[in-house]
């Protein structure tokens, strides 16, 4: 009788539409950002949570993440406007049998404390981080399915594999080489038997790339000749740049390519706090005289195959051939403050915001 009585406590806290006096509260743009995010851009917003309805999951964000293309995206959103932004949140009420409280899904819910939603609808839909039920990724925090088993992993998975095809033996060359993207980048070339080159922002994370993730060199952009320091790493020069910068240090690579040379446009940090676009070496004879192929994407291209980057990823880690670190804040009220770091290179891997 007792256990009887127990499965039926737990089938209803698994599937129950009490939402009660719940609140959530979300951050509301209400400028365009000028150079970098400030916190009176924004202002945090509370709002009632209806019922749920047949089908529905009410999610508890748990991490946030925080991305570079946060800073450049907003400028197309008609004011005021919800932060936009991927997280991963536990479910905590539930009228959908395949979502059951306790479960934690990985959306693109914004900056936000609390989410309702259905997931019928949501399943295949692109977004900047897919809508998807998370299993169970022990040893490792929940947070790794929004870098290295998230957005941040298929980035560099399908950005290296589908645009770059590096092949064994060839040189890559990858700028922002510490960030989340960067970092996994390196480690995919050097499991594919490439030379790998990174550039960073510290002599910190230099160090940590070559001697933690096994970059064959990095180098501090900051205090190098970035013509000397190609030469140095890359003797052979460069077949395949993930450019997640722009910049002047783009141009520098892009000139010292090999004849067939592949470039995957990922980001253009360097210029996103830039009230004017800087100036550049120009492209085009480095382009038409080597014939490089150079190609922008979005990651939802391959959402077709999100399942296909996150298996090879997570394969290669429990293999101990990919490891990861995590950048933490803490604090729902401290989303603004972890953009304008990040955005200031303070992380090292992985950018998020811990919410308890």
């Amino acid at each position: 009788m007792f256990k009887k009585f127990s499965a039926l406590c737990y089938l209803r806290r698994s599937y129950s539409g009490d939402v009660g006096k719940l609140k959530a509260q979300k951050y509301v743009l209400t400028k365009y950002f000028q150079g970098e995010p400030k916190t009176n851009d924004f202002k945090i917003v509370e709002e009632g949570l209806p019922e749920l309805k047949d089908g529905e999951i009410l999610t508890e964000a748990h991490y946030l993440s925080v991305d570079p293309y946060m800073r450049a995206y907003m400028i197309g959103y008609k004011l005021p406007t919800d932060m936009i932004g991927g997280q991963i949140a536990k479910i905590i009420a539930s009228r959908n049998e395949k979502y059951p409280v306790g479960k934690f899904v990985s959306g693109s819910f914004g900056w936000r404390t609390h989410t309702i939603c259905d997931p019928r609808k949501l399943i295949g839909k692109a977004g900047f981080l897919p809508f998807m039920l998370l299993p169970d990724l022990n040893p490792h925090p929940a947070s790794v399915a929004l870098g290295i088993l998230g957005m941040t992993g298929n980035t560099a998975y399908f950005g290296l594999k589908e645009i770059c095809q590096p092949k064994s033996g060839e040189t890559i060359a990858i700028t922002g080489a510490a960030g989340a993207v960067g970092s996994h980048v390196g480690q995919i070339g050097k499991i594919m038997g490439c030379r790998v080159v990174g550039f960073a922002g510290s002599d910190e994370k230099c160090k940590y790339l070559e001697k933690e993730l096994g970059f064959d060199r990095a180098f501090n952009y900051k205090t190098v000749d970035i013509k000397a320091a190609l030469k140095e790493g890359a003797p052979n020069r460069v077949d395949c740049y993930f450019d997640n910068v722009g910049g002047e240090i783009s141009s520098r690579i892009i000139n010292y390519m090999n004849k067939y040379g592949r470039v995957a446009v990922c980001g253009s940090i360097s210029s996103y706090n830039e009230a004017s676009l800087p100036k550049v070496t120009i492209l085009q004879p480095a382009i038409v005289y080597n014939e490089l192929k150079i190609e922008g994407f979005l990651v939802d291209r391959w959402i077709n195959r999100w399942e296909e980057g996150i298996n090879a990823n997570l394969n290669w880690l429990q293999n101990g051939k990919l490891k990861y670190q995590e950048k933490v804040y803490h604090g729902f009220d401290n989303m603004v403050n972890a953009l304008i770091g990040l955005l200031r290179g303070e992380n090292t891997g992985k950018a998020i915001v811990k919410v308890k």
